[in-house]
This record gives C-alpha cells, sequence and structure tokens, in this order.
C-alpha cells in the first residue's frame, strides 16, 4: 500500500524542477533526496489537518535544512495547504513561498528556517512545550548533513535524552553531501573538498541515549516502519538516518555536489521532466 506514496513523491520532485527553473534559482539536490521522506510525512505519517493548518493539537515539522523550502513546499500544496499553481511564485518579492520557510506567512510551516543548526533546538522546546501543555502531537525534525558541523545541532542532541523526548523524532537526510561536495568520502568515490570528522552520525547520536534507525530513505517500506517506531517511543527522542542520494530522480543531477543549487536551463528542464515521467510541451 505503499504505490501512492511514490506518485506523490514523483510530483513533489516535477514540482521542484518547474519551480527552481521557473524562479531562475534555488536549491535542488537537497529537497529531490527529501522527496520520498516528505511524501511519506506528509501523506502518511504525521497527523495533520490543510484546512486546520493552526490546530493545536496537530504534529509538529521543523525543516532545519531549510534551503530545501521548495521540497517542502510541494508537499504543503499537494496536501492541500495552498493551490498546486502558487509553486511558480518561488522565491519572488510577494510571494508567500520565500526562499526559505516563513511561519509568518506560509500556511502548514511551523517554523522559520534557514539559519543552518537551529532546527533541532526548536523541536526540542516543541516537544518539551507539548509535555508541559499535556497535549499528545508529535515534532517531527529533518536534519541535513552540512548542518551537522554546527555545534547547536549538538547541544540540542544531549538535551533531548536528559528530557526523555520519546515525543520528538529528527529525520536526517543523509545525502552525505553538502553545498562543496562530500561530508565524507563514500566508498568507490574521491573526497570533493574539506570532509567532516562526523563520519557515523548514528553512532554520536546513540552515545547521547537517542534510539537510532538507519534506513534507505528512499524506500517506503522502511521509512514508514522507522516512523512509527519513533511515534512510540516514550521514554526518549529517535533519530532515523536515512541514506539518500543528493538529486534523486534525475540521472544527471544524482550524487553532483554542483546541483546543491544551481540554475535550470530549459533543456536541462526537458531532460529532468522527461526522466520524472513527465509530458514535455
Amino acid at each position: 500500500m505503499t504505490h501512492d506514496l511514490a506518485e506523490v513523491a514523483r510530483r513533489i520532485r516535477v514540482n521542484v524542477i518547474r519551480s527552481v527553473h521557473h524562479a531562475g534559482a534555488g536549491h535542488i539536490g537537497g529537497p529531490l533526496s527529501a522527496a520520498d521522506l516528505l511524501a511519506a510525512l506528509y501523506f502518511r505519517v504525521m497527523r495533520i489537518d490543510p484546512h486546520k493548518p493552526d490546530w493545536p493539537d496537530r504534529d509538529r515539522f521543523v525543516l532545519s535544512k531549510g534551503h530545501s523550502a521548495i521540497g517542502l513546499y510541494s508537499a504543503l500544496a499537494l496536501r492541500g495547504y495552498f493551490p498546486v499553481e502558487e509553486l511558480l511564485s518561488f522565491d519572488s518579492a510577494d510571494s508567500r513561498l520565500q526562499g526559505h520557510p516563513d511561519m509568518t506567512v506560509t500556511p502548514g510551516v511551523d517554523m522559520s528556517t534557514g539559519s543552518l543548526g537551529q532546527g533541532l533546538s526548536t523541536g526540542v522546546g516543541m516537544a518539551l512545550g507539548a509535555r508541559l501543555a499535556g497535549r499528545g502531537f508529535h515534532t517531527w525534525v529533518m536534519l541535513g548533513d552540512g548542518e551537522l558541523h554546527e555545534g547547536q545541532v549538538w547541544e540540542a542532541a544531549q538535551v533531548a535524552p536528559r528530557f526523555g523526548l520519546g515525543n520528538l523524532t529528527a529525520i536526517l537526510d543523509h545525502n552525505r553531501l553538502s553545498q562543496y561536495g562530500w561530508t565524507y568520502s563514500p566508498e568507490g568515490y574521491a573526497g570533493v573538498g574539506r570532509e567532516s570528522p562526523i563520519t557515523d552520525p548514528g553512532g554520536k547520536f546513540r552515545a547521547f541515549g537517542w534510539n537510532v534507525v538507519e534506513i534507505d530513505g528512499h524506500d517506503f517500506d522502511q521509512i514508514l516502519p522507522a516512523c512509527e517506531l519513533g511515534r512510540r517511543s516514550t521514554d526518549r527522542p529517535t533519530l532515523i538516518v536515512a541514506r539518500t542520494i543528493k538529486g534523486k530522480g534525475v540521472s544527471f543531477m544524482e550524487g553532483h555536489y554542483a546541483w546543491h543549487s544551481k540554475p535550470i536551463t530549459e533543456e536541462d528542464l526537458r531532460r529532468a521532466l522527461g526522466e520524472l515521467g513527465e509530458v514535455v510541451s
């Protein structure tokens, strides 16, 4: 029963490509790697109501890697928070859909993000606030590889188990590529640029007391059970290390750090949409 999620993820990727091409700028690789995770969260996992975006008991979602906002906007539009056609206003001066999420103007956005490393701290606060207010919602935070360089992430990672925040799940979009190269060299690849010492993020979170599960972040049969494990936790937070491919779905973008953020030409658009199964007019 996961075939519908694959179609949602495909449409998220199509919308990302179309929107960034129309805007003339924007991030591409990260939204494409996160598309399956966003499809699962917004169409199967999270307790939400697009008709009541401010519902107090809704699950919360924080896109800590805020530069991947167009992926989030696409998921929100497909879920019914605003018209899909509005995605073509992405990154324009008068749009509700800016280059980074803005909770004050965009329906369905629970936290304004963009400065990397801050989202997990926000998630800790939301989860702790839910407990203090006696509310049963779950908080989900999506992290990127590059922001694991930020010390604030590790401060939050230490605090969350101390408070036993079982109502908090972090998902690492572990595509291993940041803006200028590999965060560390995967087997069979030559490293590009300066590598990170964080070669085992799951092990580090586990050492702080988190539940940790490592999955294929493009396989819904692994994504959904991992999210259910996070939701069922009662005494400590959960980290899902989702192994993904940057630029997933478009062959000439996959695994290339240059597509972190790059204008899409007309030829790129035709090739990408064709690979994603779209009829190109």
